[in-house]
């Protein structure tokens, strides 16, 4: 396993990181442990390597900020290449370390699915931002799960949302078609439930066209469009997979004005080695989209500028970047929330992590704070809801950028919420689990 040690020691500290930390304060206290699980090689490493990049950076932020109300963070980074198996590696190698980890974030469909196995008997929750089980919303059965800000049933939601309007309303959707590639894998197969659904209810046709890892073999896939003619192609990919399949629509005059990506098919890895030949392809953004907002700024300065950074100062602003200091805003502000109930300027458990992260309460004034209004939407949480937030928009490539094109959208929680709860009975009725006691609720 490749393992890439990022923990901040006291030793480290007083000869390399001055800037961010002081020796005196350090060893006063004991650290927040943040495991990071990344992927900077593989065939995933161009779109893995700006979030972990953008990880790693809001920590350093947060500790150069003075901590989590006096508490510095110490962090470790552990290469998983986006396998399940070297990512349930570090899970084990990582957990019990440094006083026991706050939080995972797997990165990962694959590893969410097998470590949400482990994380209820190790006590320590799991954050999948954007991504993971689509019904481990359901707080009542998933207690140590959180699909902060969306899940891949609320972007394919949206994206049927936004064509419908395109199309002028819902009834109009009746005999299209519209074709899902999608990477043959958890993560992929994630949004076929809620698009199957919606076909259902508006009578279009749904093709599901599966790409095999790592996604730079798609001929076949995109002779298959070029025979039936879809009226839209909804892309499921990741890594080069995404540049994979814009390069192919190219080939086979598939126009990409047509084509819409999930939040991890549309980020500037994704297109901007394809040229002009990427105009007009869109993609959703989880919240966020490019640019700089004021926690962008305070990287720059108290990170960047202090010699401190973990990648290039240009893709500071980047999609993958700022999902990555998102992500970890959402860790950290658990940690700050469960402070409040159980003792400013300690070190939390993974357990009170939990709790900080169930009663998530990041309006607007807090985002405010942090730096991130205008980066994302308010969040809120509660026993039964560990997302937090269903909204998402669309964003078009101009050949150059990334530019939003439509409104916010948030999903239909009348389809949704059916679905995550059925769902999530199943999963608790085949491992044997019984829904949590309102009196759970509180603990």
């Amino acid at each position: 396993m490749n393992m890439k040690s990022l923990a901040l020691t006291a030793g480290v500290v007083a000869a390399a990181c001055s800037t961010l930390l002081s020796a005196p304060a350090f060893a006063q206290a004991k650290e927040q442990f943040f495991p990071v699980l990344v992927y900077r090689t593989g065939a995933y490493a161009p779109n893995g390597v700006p979030f972990a990049n953008g990880y790693v950076d809001y920590l350093k932020l947060v500790n150069a900020q003075g901590g989590i109300n006096g508490v510095k963070l110490s962090f470790e980074e552990c290469e998983t290449g986006y396998a399940t198996d070297k990512g349930v590696e570090c899970y084990e190698r990582l957990k019990g370390k440094n006083g026991g980890a706050t939080v995972f974030q797997p990165l990962s469909t694959g590893i969410t699915f097998a470590l949400t196995e482990k994380a209820p008997t190790d006590k320590i929750p799991l954050i999948t931002a954007g991504y993971g089980r689509s019904e481990s919303a359901d707080g009542g059965v998933f207690k140590w799960n959180f699909p902060l800000v969306g899940t891949y049933w609320v972007a394919a939601d949206v994206l049927v949302q936004h064509i419908a309007k395109k199309e002028g309303g819902f009834d109009k959707l009746k005999g299209k078609k519209i074709a899902l590639v999608y990477h043959d894998s958890p993560y992929g197969k994630e949004p076929i439930a809620l698009l199957t659904e919606r076909s259902k209810m508006h009578g279009f046709d749904l093709s599901l066209l599966p790409v095999a890892h790592p996604g730079v073999e798609q001929k076949a896939t995109w002779l298959q469009i070029r025979q039936s003619r879809p009226d839209y192609v909804f892309l499921w990919g990741w890594g080069v997979m995404n540049s994979t399949a814009v390069k192919e629509a190219v080939a086979t005059g598939y126009p990409r004005e047509k084509m819409y990506g999930v939040w991890w098919a549309a980020a500037e890895p994704d297109v901007k080695d394809v040229g002009d030949g990427a105009k007009g392809y869109n993609g959703l953004a989880l919240q966020h989209g490019a640019g700089k907002g004021k926690v962008h700024t305070d990287v720059l300065k108290m990170v960047h500028d202090a010699g401190q950074g973990t990648g290039p100062k240009e893709e500071v602003g980047t999609v993958l970047y700022t999902r990555g200091l998102m992500s970890a805003m959402l860790a950290v502000e658990g940690v700050r929330r469960a402070q409040e109930r159980f003792g400013k300027g300690k070190v939390m458990s993974g357990e009170q992590t939990r709790w900080g992260l169930e009663n998530l309460a990041l309006d607007q004034k807090k985002l405010e704070g942090l730096g991130f209004a205008g980066v994302m939407r308010p969040v809120s949480t509660s026993c039964n809801d560990h997302m937090g937030a269903a909204w998402a928009r669309v964003q078009t490539w101009s050949g150059n950028a990334w530019q939003f094109t439509s409104d916010w959208y948030q999903a239909d929680e009348q389809i949704l919420k059916p679905m995550v709860k059925q769902a999530a009975d199943k999963y608790a009725g085949e491992k044997k689990l019984t829904r949590r006691a309102p009196e759970d609720c509180q603990s």
